[in-house]
């Protein structure tokens, strides 16, 4: 989120600190800062707001709440700690404000706020207004609209304006808003001009009067009721929609807004009031006009949060600190939380803490720890030696798993770790982190498979020409009997003729291995041979590990590597009996140029006909760059030169 330092300095009284000590306060306090954009008056921060605190975090008044809890200084002024209007006064409510309102599915919209403004003048915002929001990147559209995006940034509840003009209305002379689901097929223009085609799944603000869409949910405004230089009545939007509904339909439109990234971090619904109450304030200070009411659809209103006990031992032992009671009040007040203290008959200190409306991430004790201990600095947890283990760790099962894979690798075998997550197996998870892959993985031949078929396309760029493949992987799959270990082998033969005996070779060089420990038969085979999976159940690996010794590896020197995907190219000469490869290559590679990375010797035969004794010399190139992805263009004129000169030589011919 990107924050302005000019926005941020007015909710302090006091001239905040240097940018770099603001920076380095969010960073260990808070949020990363990522990147620091201008100076002065012009600064802005981009700040990576962490999940846990999107619910408040994403906007200025959320940012400078942060920096004034770890700077320890007072907010000049909060607006979500300031009254709201009581919307049922004279012009505020009522028969004047001539909105209802319908909601279809109070869990999709858990409020919806609207209010009516007669007599507006829509035109350029001020100066201060346009400037603000150009330097976090908003584009300044009129002073109506930006009043709305304005204090969407400022306290982070979306708003959004319609033209009460372009809404139907009813016999009685109201205007109805209506939260529905789409219909099958229902087609909408977005404000930017974009058409999508929605569906039930999708949320809809509509015209109640004549159905007509007027805005995806919580995701953007439509064109049927935009705001124009000729508005002169609006209805005002501040709405809660679900967080996981706006999500999915953003993720399913591919349309992510401002609006959107706030709703989806689960926004409290009574931001919504505050919202109204800023918006209203600031249109009629802009734009002119009347209030003519307030209408408030609140069907299950939210109940305030549960209070959190913690002690003082309960915040030391859990991070390990040495805070006294002072330290932790201090850092409660803060962080304006409402808390009590007491101590308990053991003489322990008590706070019971009851978290504000939106810190909505505060719900156990462990979530205050937390606050606590980030305000105060994780700089002052105090490193401490571990105590000694009374016994050393049994390491002779571990040991004996390495030495089976000490023996794979010796043969050849190169190993491989895989997801244990599965498309399909004996044990459905309850809640999958991908819908595609609920199962956890009863076998590892699977993902055996698409490991030999994904490497099988990269294969001759590492290993070179006639390249072999050996993988194995030794994991825990989960049957309904339990889960245990299994191994399984892949094999491929990229050219010439494959052979299934090098898996079986390599179970009897394990059975040879380790004759007592009980190395069974493969269980499993599939894709003709190129796989096989034997189960390690039963295996004693104890016993394998009890005298073994742990192979040492020598590393060498260190070269980097390019990120980029490399180019193969082939290339063929005739050449005068007797000449040597070697003389081939060097002249391949004199010419090749800087970018070739690799040259394998694939191929090479004699012939005799009219021509003499000829022998042929068949050479794999690999071209790489460390800075792009090359393209025919860098690589033809390499070839052409190699070409060139391989034919000027007496008696050779590029074939």
């Amino acid at each position: 989120m990107k924050v302005s330092l000019t926005w941020l300095q007015k909710y302090f009284a006091e001239p905040l600190p240097s940018v770099d000590v603001l920076v380095d306060t969010l960073t260990f306090h808070s949020s990363e800062v990522e990147e620091v954009i201008g100076e002065g008056e012009n600064t802005v921060f981009d700040v990576k707001v962490l999940p846990d605190r999107a619910s408040y975090g994403l906007s200025h008044r959320g940012i400078a709440y942060e920096l004034a809890a770890a700077l320890d200084l007072p907010l000049a002024e909060d607006p979500l700690r300031t009254a709201l209007p009581d919307w049922n006064e004279k012009n505020a409510g009522g028969e004047a404000t001539k909105i209802t309102i319908s909601i279809e599915d109070a869990e999709k919209c858990r409020r919806y706020m609207a209010a009516r403004i007669t007599g507006v003048k829509v035109g350029p915002s001020p100066e201060w207004l346009k400037t603000g929001l150009t330097r976090i990147g908003q584009r300044s559209i009129n002073n109506v609209v930006d009043a709305t995006n304005y204090v969407m940034l400022n306290i982070g509840q979306p708003l959004h304006a319609f033209d009460a003009s372009k809404l139907a209305i009813a016999t009685d002379g109201t205007h109805a808003i209506s939260v529905r689901a789409a219909h099958e097929g229902e087609k909408i223009t977005t404000l930017t001009g974009e058409e999508f085609t929605l569906t039930p799944a999708t949320l809809v603000i509509a015209d109640g009067t004549n159905d007509t869409a007027l805005g995806i949910a919580g995701v953007k405004g439509g064109k049927a009721a935009e705001i124009t230089e000729a508005t002169t009545d609006l209805i005002i939007e501040s709405a809660n929609f679900d967080g996981t509904k706006t999500r999915k339909t953003s993720q399913t439109l591919k349309l992510w807004t401002d609006a959107s990234l706030r709703f989806q971090n689960k926004l409290s619904p009574e931001f919504a009031a505050y919202g109204m109450r800023d918006v209203v304030t600031l249109i009629l200070e802009l734009a002119g006009g009347e209030l003519q009411g307030v209408v408030d659809s609140y069907p299950n209103p939210e109940a305030p949060a549960s209070s959190v006990l913690i002690t003082l031992g309960m915040l030391n032992g859990h991070l390990g600190t040495s805070f006294v009671s002072d330290d932790m009040t201090n850092v409660l007040n803060r962080l304006s939380l409402s808390f009590e203290v007491s101590t308990q008959s053991t003489g322990d200190f008590t706070a019971k803490v009851t978290p504000s409306f939106e810190r909505r991430d505060i719900v156990i004790w462990q979530d205050l720890a937390e606050e606590i201990g980030r305000i105060l600095g994780y700089d002052r947890v105090e490193p401490v030696l571990l105590p000694p283990m009374p016994t050393a760790p049994d390491q002779t099962r571990y040991a004996g798993i390495e030495a089976v894979k000490d023996v794979l690798t010796q043969h050849g075998f190169t190993e491989i770790s895989t997801p244990s997550f599965a498309a399909e197996g004996e044990i459905v998870l309850a809640n999958p982190l991908q819908s595609e892959k609920p199962w956890l993985r009863a076998s590892l031949s699977a993902n055996m498979t698409d490991a030999i078929a994904r490497s099988a396309s990269v294969a001759p760029r590492v290993l070179g020409p006639d390249p072999m493949l050996k993988l194995f992987e030794i994991g825990t799959v989960f049957t309904k009997e339990g889960e245990h270990l299994s191994l399984t082998l892949g094999y491929r033969q990229l050219t010439g003729k494959a052979s299934a005996v090098v898996l079986t070779d390599a179970i009897d060089a394990l059975t040879s291995a380790f004759p007592d420990a009980g190395i069974p038969q493969p269980t499993t085979t599939v894709a003709n041979s190129e796989v096989l999976e034997l189960s390690l159940k039963d295996v004693d690996f104890s016993a394998i590990g009890k005298d073994h010794s742990f192979t040492q590896y020598k590393l060498d020197m260190y070269h980097s590597f390019s990120l980029y995907p490399s180019a193969l190219r082939d290339i063929a000469v005739w050449t005068p009996s007797g000449t040597e490869e070697s003389e081939v290559a060097l002249l391949i590679q004199e010419n090749a140029g800087d970018l070739l990375a690799r040259m394998d010797l694939f191929d090479r035969f004699e012939k005799t006909d009219d021509a003499g004794t000829r022998t042929s010399f068949a050479f794999r190139l690999v071209f790489q760059a460390n800075d792009r992805t090359l393209s025919d263009v860098d690589i033809d004129p390499l070839m052409t030169a190699t070409t060139a000169a391989l034919n000027a030589k007496e008696g050779w011919q590029v074939r």
